[in-house]
């Protein structure tokens, strides 16, 4: 996919400036603070705001869906804490690409790459830009759906305003991540604090004989279960920037054992707190919970739960936005994406080619309408490349024992999440076949990409791709000036 010959003989702009002495590397400004900032505000979207009924659905009461929120919050510490060591031990950023790449070879993690590129990481963020902007308006339209057109320009501005901040400096994006983390976290906490002060009032009516009539159906607790699983989905976030912590080897699992719990507690609080205002029925006919419950506890102030969703989403957006375009970064620098997404600023040391790509996917996915359908498309596909990275964690400790480990886990946990992660696959090919087929068949659309991008010698494939790719490689030098990134000897 790369012009080596072409373009790595390039070290600055022609014209423009001699580099500077400092290494062109991606530099390390990612503190224990941010890193932490990054998983929560990843890890806590808008879903726990609009939709936390997914779990109620299939349980059928209060008490069960409480069991499987946190069983689901500690499926998602075990994997945490598998690619806690999978991040100190393969110190690339990238997290399970750099890992399958690592473990399995070029091919498998090219599949993994271009289902990224293709599905996952533009139309999430997709979703989350237009959830952001329907939750901005709807204080002004309050009886009505939001305008189509005035929607999709605000995710249009908000993709490309997140896009520039990340691109001018890194420590932009991330106290950016920091503030709105804050923020959402608060608004939680408003929700919770309200829910505790009802019940301490006598508000539990709604929460006695919680468990009675719980689902003993086990194909409706899996699907409950997938559900709360999903809304923990981005613990794995601090992995897609390994290369710019500080101090890795003792940040990130930091980072993650700090999050974490966290999040589990806060979830299953929302919850309690949801469940002591609102009855089943209130909360399977509410399109947004939390809006709901502030209609019936905040009074005049409720309108600040809707701000409070469009936070949770910029936040999020902002770090899907900075781990996607470190895949895309780490993605070229193996070659398997054009030279041109590896460069960086030559004084800011950002990846700014990769950071444009990422906006001009996600841009493209928000001219798609019924964009909502595709998040359906990669549920298989997502948990399918989770547990194969923790699987190379367990072939790794067989092909090489000595390798040096700064956190090394019992074997039990890499192997209890791969068991699970065989269910996580299952459930979606069992309950929604005809999408998982769809998202199978996307994957597989990269075989032949691969073998004309990748496998191919340069002298074998078509000229026209060997001369597109100079010429991508010259103009994106020009034009964002970049330079190539220089290896890094201690990885």
């Amino acid at each position: 996919m790369s012009a080596h010959e072409g373009s790595r003989i390039l070290s600055a702009p022609p014209g423009l400036t001699e580099p500077p002495k400092e290494s062109m590397q991606l530099k390390k400004e990612i503190s224990l603070l941010n890193g932490v900032s990054l998983i929560v505000g990843n890890m806590i979207g808008s879903g726990i705001f609009v939709s936390p009924k997914g779990v109620l659905i299939y349980s059928a009461s209060y008490g069960l869906s409480l069991v499987i929120w946190a069983v689901g919050g500690l499926f998602s510490v075990v994997g945490a804490l598998c690619y806690a060591e999978l991040g100190t031990t393969i110190t690339k950023s990238g997290a399970s690409y750099a890992y399958i790449l690592e473990s399995f070879g070029g091919f498998v993690a090219f599949i993994r790459l271009w289902t990224s590129l293709l599905i996952i990481e533009p139309t999430s963020q997709a979703v989350i830009a237009i959830t952001f902007a329907n939750y901005l308006v709807q204080p002004l339209f309050p009886t009505c759906e939001p305008p189509y057109a005035a929607s999709r320009l605000i995710a249009a501005a908000c993709l490309c305003l997140l896009t520039f901040i990340n691109s001018a400096y890194v420590k932009w994006g991330t106290r950016v991540q920091d503030v709105f983390t804050y923020a959402k976290v608060a608004a939680l906490l408003v929700i919770i604090v309200t829910g505790i002060a009802k019940l301490c009032k006598g508000y539990t009516a709604n929460l006695e004989s919680s468990f009675q009539g719980s689902s003993t159906d086990p194909g409706d607790i899996a699907l409950a279960l997938y559900s709360a699983l999903f809304s923990y989905s981005g613990w794995d976030t601090l992995n897609f920037v390994t290369e710019e912590i500080k101090n890795p080897e003792r940040n990130l699992p930091l980072a993650i054992a700090i999050s974490m719990p966290i999040v589990t507690v806060i979830y299953i609080l929302t919850n309690v707190a949801y469940y002591a205002v609102l009855d089943v029925s209130a909360i399977l006919a509410s399109d947004a919970v939390a809006v709901t419950f502030a209609d019936r506890t905040l009074g005049v102030m409720s309108w600040t739960i809707p701000i409070a969703v469009a936070l949770s989403c910029y936040g999020g957006l902002n770090a899907s936005i900075i781990a996607a375009s470190r895949l895309f970064f780490v993605g070229s620098r193996e070659g398997h994406l054009p030279d041109a997404l590896s460069m960086i600023h030559i004084q800011r040391f950002t990846p700014i080619p990769a950071l444009i790509f990422n906006c001009v996917m996600s841009l493209i996915y928000l001219t798609v309408e019924d964009v909502f359908q595709l998040i359906n498309y990669y549920s298989f596909s997502y948990w399918f490349f989770m547990g194969l990275s923790t699987a190379g964690q367990i072939y790794l400790r067989w092909k090489e024992p000595d390798r040096p480990r700064p956190l090394k886990l019992s074997l039990f946990f890499p192997v209890v999440f791969c068991l699970c992660a065989v269910f996580l696959v299952a459930v979606p090919l069992y309950s929604d076949t005809v999408n998982s087929l769809i998202g199978i068949s996307i994957a597989l659309s990269g075989v032949p990409v691969y073998f004309l991008g990748v496998y191919l010698p340069e002298s074998k494939r078509p000229p026209i791709i060997t001369r597109m790719l100079r010429y991508l490689t010259y103009s994106t030098q020009f034009s964002c000036y970049c330079v190539l990134t220089e290896a890094d000897k201690s990885q």
